[in-house]
């Protein structure tokens, strides 16, 4: 017979090695895309040293992430042919189509409402950056002192990049990469399950071994 003072401390061992924590930090901020494609891709440069090129389309969304890995995309319509499509070329100039997302009502400062997101299109010369770009169509935009982004139109009214302790794990569909940890603690992950799996083999292997001990000469 297995003595509950061997498999007692084992079920706590693997418990312990498996459980995730129950909450992540995360911040709320404004992220920044580049739209190749169907395809949203997390801008490797800032807004304001980006230069995008004529027939562009670039997105902004904000959110609570925890990091660019976490980080939720722009939502909506994104192509440039329908976003452009009522502003006509010029010479000098260059159209960037803009994807303006304001987030979920969740993610939003205290107090505030995300107004609905919007596209725009910006006419700007062709040497202008994102920062450039954005401002042409929704201005009032308000950066940090390291230039962080921290609002757009004029949302949020405050705030910029504050961490937000308790970070709900947003829904597949809208992060579109893949389940990843619960970070509420709602439910149970695979590693849990994994653990109890290997709590069962173990427990049958010391059984096994017990008897074998037993039936020796």
């Amino acid at each position: 017979m297995i003595r509950r003072t061997v498999l007692l401390p084992l079920v706590a061992g693997v418990l312990l090695a498996t459980a995730g924590p129950a909450h992540a930090t995360g911040y709320r901020y404004w992220s920044f895309w580049d739209r190749t494609g169907t395809t949203w891709t997390y801008a490797t440069q800032g807004p304001s040293t980006a230069v995008p090129s004529d027939g562009a389309v670039q997105g902004f969304r904000f959110a609570v992430s925890e990091d660019s890995s976490d980080a939720t995309k722009p939502r909506g319509p994104a192509s440039f042919t329908g976003i452009c499509a009522d502003t006509p070329a010029r010479e000098g100039r260059k159209r960037v189509a803009l994807v303006l997302d304001f987030g979920r009502a969740t993610d939003a400062p205290s107090g505030e409402t995300p107004p609905a997101a919007r596209t725009e299109c910006a006419s700007v010369p062709q040497d202008a950056t994102t920062a450039e770009a954005l401002a042409s169509v929704a201005d009032p935009l308000r950066y940090s002192t390291n230039a962080l982004l921290c609002a757009v139109s004029g949302y949020p009214e405050t705030g910029c990049g504050e961490p937000v302790a308790e970070h709900a794990e947003k829904g597949n569909a809208e992060k579109g990469n893949g389940a990843k940890r619960s970070a509420s603690g709602s439910g149970p992950s695979v590693g849990l399950f994994a653990g109890l799996t290997a709590i069962v083999v173990l427990g049958a292997a010391a059984v096994w071994q017990t008897r074998r001990r037993g039936n020796a000469p």
